[in-house]
């Protein structure tokens, strides 16, 4: 069986430096489930569909072609061939992205998707539903967290050139997205029962890698 290694958790908890960082070490390649709910996020913005209304986002939710490429050094993601890796991160689609990927037309187009490419071979596969939902028999499965003050000073950081993300606005914006993230009805963010929580807010990278490395050594 291929190694399949979920790693969950909320936003700012370390997880797509930590995944890159462990399929690196262990020859496997890299998928960021969350930015494919980005890219569909994008596409709805672009397209002018009011993303509070789940039915007009249901009733689109099959026309965009998306496609994730899975190199850990190199990972990408397009849209209708449009490469949208940057568009994706800003603050607009930040806030709109919890109400697109809660309709269950969206998450059942792209939870079939990324189930495609996992069938493929070993992964390392990073979100909020892996080790529950899109990949439940996962060789390994993880819970990254980390305080609140500690994913919002990350989240910030992400935002640099954005001259709003102050670190007390992230926060509010992101304690926002995990509430409804993890109150909706389908796939919502939560930790496997047989998940190994690790707490990342006084690791280093290289701490969290190793600890997950040896996750998957050990089984």
């Amino acid at each position: 069986m291929p190694l399949v290694i979920a790693m969950d958790g909320p936003s700012g908890s370390g997880k797509s430096s930590a995944s890159k960082g462990v399929a690196r070490a262990l020859g496997l390649r890299y998928l960021d489930t969350g930015a494919m709910y980005r890219a569909m996020t994008w596409w709805m913005l672009r397209e002018g569909v009011p993303v509070e209304d789940a039915g007009a986002v249901a009733a689109r939710a099959a026309e965009p072609v998306i496609e994730s490429g899975t190199d850990p050094d190199a990972p990408t993601i397009t849209v209708d061939g449009i490469d949208v890796s940057g568009p994706i991160r800003t603050r607009e689609v930040t806030n709109a992205v919890s109400a697109v990927s809660s309709v269950p037309a969206v998450r059942e187009r792209l939870v079939a998707l990324q189930r495609e490419i996992i069938g493929t071979g070993g992964i390392v596969v990073e979100g909020r539903d892996i080790g529950t939902v899109v990949a439940p028999g996962a060789s390994v499965k993880v819970y990254l967290t980390a305080s609140e003050e500690a994913r919002a000073a990350r989240r910030a950081k992400d935002l640099a050139a954005d001259p709003d993300a102050s670190v007390s606005r992230t926060q509010a914006e992101q304690a926002r997205r995990d509430r409804l993230d993890s109150t909706r009805t389908a796939s919502p963010l939560a930790r496997a029962g047989d998940a190994e929580e690790i707490d990342s807010t006084e690791l280093t990278l290289g701490e969290v890698v190793e600890a997950v490395v040896r996750l998957a050594k050990e089984r």
